[in-house]
C-alpha cells in the first residue's frame, strides 16, 4: 500500500495521540470532580459493564479519527486487472493455391476480409503485426496499436508462389522476440534461446498445403518453448478447387491435419472455415491471451466509510447511554 500524501500519516499519529491523551485527562478530571463532590462510588463505576458503557462510545470515536486521517492521506493499492493484451502476428498464406474459388470470392480475399474484421474488434492493448508468406515470409507491418495500419497491410497482400508454413512461423517468432530465428542445424545444434513470450500469439491463415522450406512442426516447437501460442485458420474446403498457374490448371487442396498439428504443438487450436461466412465467424473464436496489468486502486472511500460507521456508532451509543456525544 502507498499513500499520495504520506506526511498526513505523521499528522494522524500526532492528532490521535493528542486525542487519546485529552480523553484520559478529561476522564481524570471528571473522576476527581465526582470524588470531590462526594460521588466516589459513581466515579469508580460499578464493574465491567459500567466501564464498557462509560468508555466504549469514546473509544469508537477515537478509533474513527486515525482511520479518517489515513483516508485523507489517499491510500492506494495495486491490483491485478485481467485484460486481453499482448502481440498478435497475423500470418497470411499468399501462395498460388490461395487464388482458389472454393471459398468465395477467393480463399485469400475471404481470409483478408475476416482478418480485417478480427483486427477491428481488438482493443488498443493488443498490438497487431502482419506477415505474408509464400516460398519465403516477409513482415509487411510491424506490431502496432494503430490497427488501421495492420488492416492496410492485410489488404495489400496478393497471391503468388509456393507455401512455406515453417518460414512463416520463424519470421513471426523473429518479430516477436526481436532477433532472427532459425531451426537448429541437422548436426545436433542447440535450439536458440528465445526467452519467454506468453502474451504473444501467431494466427496463421492458410490452406495448409506446405510445398517446402523449414519444417513447420519443428518451428512450432520453437514457438511452444518460447511460450508463443499458434492459432491456425483453415481457408478452403475439403473438396478443394483449382487454380491456373502459368497456363496450367493445378489442384488446390486443403491439409487440415498439418494446420491442426502445428496449433496443438503450442497449445493453440485449429479453426476450420468452409466458406466466407464461416471464416468470418471463425475469427470470433480465436483465443487471445488474458494478461494482468497492475493498476492503482484508491482506498480513500473504504477508509472514509469505516470512519463514518465508527463515528455514527460512537455518537449513537454516547447519546443513548450518557445523553451526550463527548
Amino acid at each position: 500500500m502507498s499513500f499520495l500524501y504520506p506526511l498526513l500519516l505523521a499528522v494522524a499519529v500526532l492528532i490521535t495521540g493528542a486525542a487519546v491523551a485529552g480523553y484520559v485527562l478529561l476522564q481524570r478530571r471528571r473522576t476527581a470532580a465526582l470524588t470531590a463532590a462526594g460521588f466516589g462510588a459513581l466515579a469508580g463505576g460499578s464493574g465491567r459493564r459500567a466501564a464498557i458503557r462509560r468508555h466504549l462510545p469514546y473509544a469508537l470515536l477515537l478509533a474513527a479519527l486515525p482511520i479518517m486521517l489515513i483516508g485523507l492521506a489517499r491510500p492506494q493499492a495495486e491490483v491485478a486487472v485481467p485484460r486481453v493484451a499482448g502481440t498478435v502476428l497475423l500470418a497470411f498464406d499468399i501462395s498460388n493455391s490461395m487464388k482458389a474459388t472454393d471459398v468465395q470470392p477467393t480463399r485469400l480475399s475471404a481470409a483478408q476480409k475476416a482478418a480485417v474484421g478480427f483486427v477491428d474488434e481488438q482493443p488498443d492493448s493488443v498490438d497487431v503485426g502482419v506477415v505474408v508468406f509464400g516460398d519465403q515470409a516477409l513482415l509487411t507491418q510491424a506490431p502496432t496499436d494503430d490497427h488501421a495500419l495492420a488492416q492496410a497491410a492485410i489488404n495489400r497482400a496478393t497471391p503468388g508462389g509456393g507455401t512455406s508454413l515453417g518460414q512463416a512461423i520463424l519470421v513471426a517468432l523473429g518479430t516477436i522476440t526481436g532477433k532472427p530465428v532459425a531451426l537448429p542445424t541437422a548436426d545436433g545444434g542447440a535450439a536458440p534461446d528465445l526467452g519467454y513470450w506468453p502474451s504473444a500469439t501467431i494466427v496463421v491463415f492458410s490452406d495448409g498445403a506446405d510445398t517446402g522450406g523449414p519444417d513447420a512442426e519443428a518451428a512450432a516447437e520453437l514457438a511452444a518453448a518460447a511460450g508463443v501460442r499458434i492459432q491456425t485458420v483453415g481457408v478452403g474446403t475439403a473438396k478443394g478447387g483449382t487454380v491456373e498457374v502459368d497456363g496450367f490448371q493445378l489442384a488446390a487442396t486443403m491439409d487440415e491435419a498439418a494446420l491442426t498439428s502445428i496449433a496443438q504443438v503450442t497449445g493453440g487450436a485449429y479453426h476450420a472455415a468452409g466458406d466466407a461466412a464461416a471464416l468470418a465467424d471463425t475469427t470470433d473464436s480465436i483465443d487471445l491471451r488474458l494478461t494482468t496489468k497492475k493498476e492503482p486502486l484508491e482506498l480513500t472511500a473504504p477508509f472514509a466509510a469505516a470512519a463514518l460507521l465508527l463515528l455514527s456508532l460512537g455518537a449513537l451509543l454516547g447519546t443513548r447511554w450518557h445523553g451526550r456525544i463527548v
